[in-house]
């Protein structure tokens, strides 16, 4: 039966209160599709179980195909070791921004540029803004456009008229009925590494993510591990989708959500149920973290 879904604050997590000494562990989790919902926000026992694993002293990191700017404040109030954002363009610890890779002014433009001309629709994703233009990125297009104007509050910009000065990490490019996307991809390939995900009706069924090429959710995780003197033997990661792909193949310990793509639950040394049927709780017990 699902549980509780959370918005605000936790309070009154416990440790597992066994005095057992565990070797600590760094657990990264996918956003979207493994611990929270873009309608739904996070469940109550997911956001728990998170803070019972810190509190049992290992770290836990929200590794999130999101752009920074895209992160509600719902998970802002996870108490996260540090965040791996926009698939591991930006890093941040403690709410110091410590890397944030940018594509230039010029690569943006022209992103733009190559998506509409052959029928795509441009969301450029930004550590500190979003760019999209609310009369071409629609509900019609994607049912929670609107829910993303929202949670971007402040941090919403249109295109027209920053098209010179656009600050971003990546792309979402949505794909739309006799769009070209092969054509597209041809020319900004070039610049981007591309993920296409499955699924139609999933939250990015209809969307091809360019990411800066070279970089993945891999290369974050690789980047903090060796930052912060993590052994690449204490990594463990969650997820879902195929923006996950990269770090479910470089990760020690794989956990797929439930409702995870079939490549990512071919990847994974566990699976567990989907996220509002207690996942993450269920995911974190079975490794005997909390």
């Amino acid at each position: 039966m699902p549980d509780n879904i959370f918005k605000g604050s936790y309070e009154g997590a416990s440790s597992t209160g066994s005095g057992q000494q565990i070797h600590k562990k760094a657990v990264f989790f996918d956003a979207d599709g493994t611990i929270c919902d873009i309608e739904k926000g996070t469940p109550a026992s997911a956001v728990e179980a998170i803070t019972k694993l810190v509190k049992n002293g290992h770290q836990a990191w929200l590794c999130t195909g999101r752009s920074r700017a895209f992160v509600p404040d719902y998970l802002e109030q996870i108490p996260f070791t540090g965040m791996i954002s926009a698939c591991g363009s930006t890093i941040e610890k403690d709410g110091k921004r410590l890397f944030n890779k940018e594509m230039t002014p010029e690569v943006a433009k022209l992103s733009v540029e190559v998506l509409r001309k052959y029928g795509l629709i441009p969301v450029m994703e930004g550590a500190d803004f979003m760019y999209y233009d609310k009369e071409e990125y629609t509900d019609e297009v994607n049912w929670y456009a609107s829910l993303i104007t929202e949670s971007l509050g402040d941090k919403w910009r249109p295109i027209r008229g920053n098209e010179d000065c656009m600050r971003i990490n990546k792309i979402s490019a949505k794909m739309t009925a006799g769009c070209d996307a092969e054509a597209a991809l041809s020319i900004l390939s070039e610049y981007y590494d591309i993920i296409r995900h499955e699924g139609s009706s999933s939250f990015v069924g209809n969307t091809i993510e360019l990411v800066p090429k070279g970089f993945n959710k891999a290369v974050g995780i690789a980047a903090v591990i060796r930052l912060f003197d993590i052994p690449w033997e204490d990594t463990i990661v969650f997820g879902d989708s195929n923006n996950d792909l990269a770090m479910f193949e470089y990760a020690a310990t794989k956990v797929a959500m439930g409702n995870a793509s079939p490549k990512i639950k071919e990847l994974a040394d566990y699976v567990t149920s989907d996220m509002f049927h207690y996942g993450i709780r269920d995911g974190l017990r079975y490794l005997k973290l909390i």
